[in-house]
């Protein structure tokens, strides 16, 4: 029976996960657990469960006799994280321009075709959807299950607020030009472009986000 339990917990997990990257679950909410089971169609040990997940996670936060509510991510995690994450995704980079092959190579080139019909369309949230596709694509490809591991754990953080940046004017067309700049230096074989290339990318949405937080504040907590 213990499988079946952590089925339902994980499962439970994943959904709630997918609520808060979608914004059906805003930031700062709170986790309404009957009205979530009966949502989920879980029973509250599952949910429970899953929570706990979330927590570890850094997606919701605890506090004691309230409940969960869902995690904020402030200007200090910005300033924190980015720097961060930014060595690691470059990292990523390098070992995927010196793994990729010709079918890697065809495959990223349509996603970036994906990439830029969405921009150019002002699609946001479709262009967020394939930007995700795209870092997860050069991160497959560096086949390095330590490096994978330690942004996947920021990348859940961070997507608490990183689609906000395209909303910040002109970040759009300018997120396009710097993929399609690191997917010419992976195409030319180029792991040292690429890798700074991608490093410049995150450090420009960490800087897309101190804008947002500038001129609309309650998006991004002090």
């Amino acid at each position: 029976m213990r499988p079946v339990a952590n089925s339902l917990h994980d499962q439970a997990a994943e959904m709630l996960r997918q609520q808060i990257f979608a914004g059906d679950l805003a930031p700062g909410s709170f986790i309404d657990e009957a009205a979530l089971c009966e949502r989920l169609a879980v029973s509250r040990t599952p949910l429970r469960e899953a929570l706990k997940v979330l927590v570890a996670e850094g997606l919701l936060r605890h506090e004691p006799r309230r409940g969960c509510f869902v995690a904020e991510i402030t200007a200090r995690d910005v300033d924190q994280i980015f720097p961060v994450i930014a060595l690691l995704e470059g990292r990523a980079a390098f070992e995927a321009t010196e793994h990729a092959g010709p079918a890697d190579i065809a495959a990223l080139h349509v996603l970036h075709q994906r990439l830029q019909a969405h921009a150019e369309a002002g699609r946001i949230h479709d262009y967020y959807e394939v930007n995700y596709a795209i870092h997860e694509a050069f991160i497959t490809l560096a086949d390095n299950r330590w490096l994978a591991q330690v942004i996947g754990d920021l990348r859940k953080i961070l997507r608490l607020a990183r689609h906000q940046t395209l909303h910040v004017p002109g970040r759009l067309q300018q997120s396009l030009a710097e993929h399609l700049a690191v997917f010419a230096a992976l195409q030319n074989g180029d792991a040292g472009a690429a890798e700074q290339i991608m490093r410049d990318h995150l450090l420009a949405q960490r800087d897309a986000l101190r804008e947002l937080a500038r001129h609309h504040p309650s998006r991004i907590t002090p």
